[in-house]
């Protein structure tokens, strides 16, 4: 079946409502438990239907988010997922308190119970109205970004499309695109900064109500921070402070030279080299047929993976008027499906998306075995791991994609990983201190982000440009607002990652095994868990970021850059 042809229906809540509840009253009265695993798993088939039906609408809503119809049911699911997720605690409390809990715990993932106690601590019946309005602000920030028609050189472009000048090789294009991004942003400034502050007061409020110091404390809660804390986190950022920013100004200078400048300006940052930044050859449809061959060859797996993804139709990759930003994988359940999202635009991007989201689509394909909604994923850091590992396992196929390119996107990709860490856990220190503050005025918190910028990225200037100089970057950090705390997720995963990359150029025969394994467990480990499964390194401990520097670096090093 094609993705066009999976039938949505918007499910009638008080139906599902008095379903649910009959077979809650079954499981709480079961005699043994056998019938209340029979019971629980009749309970997931009826949640694994709603979960569908919602992420059906929010994948066409984001193919096209000024389609009359499914803009209506995004706005259904902004109001009712809260009292959806209300029946979700009836039956973590139900599961919790059941006599029969020591023997559900030899059958049910102990993930589950975890995430059970802390949607519980997250949630009240007294916060739904609460909810139910912070659905609607992430709505607006979304409708807002993906509204861009910027006027630039004769078209009508969406942030997405303009993104290709901001690399262009000629030097006023670039600050000419960037500028015209920042003045989307600035005409909006107020605007995005209502929805903001109204983000951050709403959640430390929500966070009082439940009984928190503040928001940081539940953040942790709703990302399932289920076996580290803030310190250890802090930990880790001081280990990015240490060893990635010096060498990041090692590579901000070796950019320079490339480019034959004294200095550079924020709007020569994404501009790698003066012959252009790699190119991924062929059409957005040549693209996917080189994916398709290259995971074939990588192993059986991957191959039946990718035919399954193709055949159905669930990938939309390419960018077009009205389709949200970024790109995403997500699943549907009954389908037992991946489905991949992403706006190609003619850069390597478009690359690093087909290995970035696929690596996501394939630990989902991979875990199709767990029929348990909230275990289909590993938590947001874990799920990162599969999808940068997939990025630098697939590096000896990037010829199929680069051809004479192929060293320029190694060096590209490879000192991206670098560059992007330190932006990484700024953004994570910067929502920390939001949320220790959430009485800032919108200038006081772009004040507190162009002082973090100045810490972790001492190398960007932002000379001519206002707004980001003000400290503005952030506004299209849509992470920021829509998933507070996701960001650090990525870093995390980096380093494992890079580890796995570690594996590889050492010739590790047991890497792919590990990754298999790692992708098959889904979300039935916790973080250090499944670091534990595919024998890696905890990104917490002393020393784990040093470890894999020493081989970026040497790599980069024996990459003649200066003549690409």
């Amino acid at each position: 079946m094609k993705f066009k042809d999976y039938a949505y229906i918007r499910p009638d809540f008080n139906h599902v409502k008095s379903e649910f509840e009959k077979l809650l009253d079954v499981f709480a009265q079961a005699p043994d438990v056998i019938i209340g695993q029979e019971t629980f798993k009749k309970i997931n088939a009826l949640r694994l239907s709603w979960t569908s039906m919602s992420t059906l609408s929010s994948i066409r809503h984001s193919i096209d988010t000024v389609d009359p119809f499914y803009e209506t049911e995004n706005d259904y699911w902004d109001n009712q997922n809260p009292l959806y997720a209300e029946l979700d605690t009836l039956l973590y409390k139900a599961v919790l308190d059941s006599t029969f809990r020591n023997e559900l715990e030899a059958f049910i993932p102990k993930t589950f119970f975890q995430m059970a106690e802390n949607a519980l601590k997250a949630f009240d019946p007294k916060i739904i109205p609460d909810l139910q309005e912070e659905n609607k602000l992430r709505s607006s920030y979304g409708k807002l970004i993906a509204s861009a028609q910027i006027d630039f050189k004769g078209e009508t472009l969406t942030l997405a499309q303009l993104y290709p000048y901001t690399l262009n090789p000629d030097r006023k294009t670039r600050e000419d695109a960037w500028l015209a991004k920042a003045d989307f942003f600035k005409t909006h400034e107020v605007e995005i900064d209502e929805i903001y502050d109204k983000m951050v007061k709403l959640r430390d409020q929500i966070a009082r109500k439940l009984g928190y110091k503040d928001f940081i404390e539940l953040g942790y809660v709703r990302m399932n921070r289920l076996d580290y804390n803030a310190q250890m986190v802090s930990v880790f950022r001081k280990q990015v402070l240490t060893d990635i920013v010096p060498l990041v100004q090692k590579l901000m200078k070796r950019q320079a030279k490339r480019l034959g400048l004294d200095h550079l300006y924020y709007y020569d940052l994404g501009y790698e080299f003066i012959s252009g930044n790699p190119k991924p050859i062929g059409t957005p449809e040549e693209i996917i047929a080189s994916g398709q061959k290259m995971y074939h060859q990588l192993s059986q797996e991957t191959g039946e993976f990718i035919d399954f993804m193709i055949e159905r139709d669930l990938l939309d990759l390419v960018a077009k008027k009205g389709k949200e930003s970024g790109g995403y994988c997500t699943y549907i359940s009954e389908h037992q499906s991946p489905f991949i999202f992403s706006n190609f635009n003619g850069t390597q991007g478009d690359v690093e998306v087909l290995t970035h989201e696929a690596g996501h689509a394939f630990q989902a394909y991979m875990s199709r075995w767990i029929d348990i909604p909230e275990c289909s994923f590993p938590t947001y850091e874990s799920a990162e791991i599969h999808s940068m590992s997939m990025e630098f396992i697939t590096w000896p196929w990037m010829d199929q994609f680069f051809g004479k390119d192929t060293d320029k996107f190694k060096f590209s990709h490879l000192s991206s990983a670098m560059t992007f860490m330190p932006y990484g856990v700024l953004i994570d220190h910067f929502q920390h201190d939001v949320y220790a503050n959430p009485q800032w005025t919108p200038a006081e918190r772009k004040a507190a982000f162009r002082s973090l910028e100045k810490q972790y990225l001492p190398h960007k200037d932002y000379t001519g440009n206002d707004f980001l100089e003000r400290g503005g970057y952030w506004f299209q950090q849509g992470h920021v607002f829509g998933s507070p705390f996701y960001y650090i997720d990525y870093t995390l995963a980096q380093i494992c990652a890079l580890q796995f990359f570690k594996r590889a150029q050492d010739q590790d025969p047991q890497m792919w095994n590990d990754y298999l394994n790692l992708c098959k467990v889904g979300g039935t480990k916790s973080f250090l868990e499944l670091v534990n499964i595919a024998h890696l390194k905890s990104p917490f401990e002393e020393g784990c970021v040093a470890s894999v520097t020493a081989l970026v670096e040497q790599t980069l090093d024996a990459i003649s850059d200066q003549s690409l």
